[in-house]
């Protein structure tokens, strides 16, 4: 038990520069103290203490202000940043080295008692604030999801989705493996897919138009007569791509 203290304490210390010892860590770090009473909690739920097991995570509910029900499984490392509004459902799956911060739902759809209700977070993910992760899918390893996404469906291993409802932005799972933590799942130099479909089709546009204007041109060279139009503003795309971002 000691040992896995030590562990969870220096892997906060390695993620949130403003802890400055372990003792800090240890008697001022919610996510810490909520990690700890839900091992205990989930010892006497898997001992046939159900009753005991709920009463210990009530009351870290009560001390931390996170809710972990005693039958999900954490795994070692797991940083609950600020944590305040973390609920974590009662299938859910905590990977190693995740990264959850405040406001975060693991939570589940399904009303079927006994099943697989509540979400899968593989090694090293990290969910943003105020996320929504709905469902018995999976988030695989090194994915991130960005502050208030709301997840409905599984995501591909190093992976990022945002939005709502959430749709993937990037996947490159060499480079989330090499530099795994994003604080509160932020992309360096990420990019909505809609707008880098809005930017395609804008570029596309205007090319189309030079096009055209080439072919008039061409035409008119060659004695062929066009049909006037009515004159009209040219497409700016730096202008449009503005607008987009």
């Amino acid at each position: 038990m000691f040992h896995r203290l030590r562990q969870d304490i220096n892997s906060i210390i390695e993620r949130d520069p403003a802890a400055r010892n372990a003792w800090e860590v240890l008697t001022c770090y919610p996510g810490l103290q909520a990690i700890v009473m839900h091992r205990w909690a989930h010892w006497y739920w898997t001992h046939h203490m159900k009753w005991l097991g709920r009463f210990v995570s009530y009351l870290a509910r009560i001390v931390t202000g996170i809710e972990i029900h005693p039958g999900a499984t954490i795994g070692r490392r797991v940083f609950i940043d600020h944590g305040f509004g973390v609920v974590i459902g009662e299938t859910a799956e905590v990977g190693d080295d995740c990264t959850i911060y405040q406001g975060v739902t693991l939570g589940g759809t399904s009303l079927h008692t006994g099943a697989k209700r509540h979400p899968t977070l593989g090694r090293g993910v990290i969910i943003g604030a105020g996320a929504k992760v709905l469902g018995g899918f999976t988030v695989g390893e090194y994915a991130k999801v960005g502050s208030n996404a709301v997840l409905l469906k599984p995501v591909p291993p190093g992976a990022t989705a945002v939005g709502n409802p959430a749709h993937i932005v990037q996947k490159d799972l060499l480079n989330a493996a090499a530099d795994p933590f994003a604080a509160y799942g932020v992309t360096p130099n990420g990019d909505d897919p809609l707008s880098k479909a809005l930017r395609g089709l804008i570029e596309n546009a205007v090319k189309q138009e030079q096009r055209i204007e080439q072919l008039v041109a061409t035409m008119k060279a060659a004695g062929l007569e066009c049909q006037s139009v009515p004159d009209c503003d040219k497409l700016n795309s730096d202008q449009l791509n503005k607008l987009v971002e």
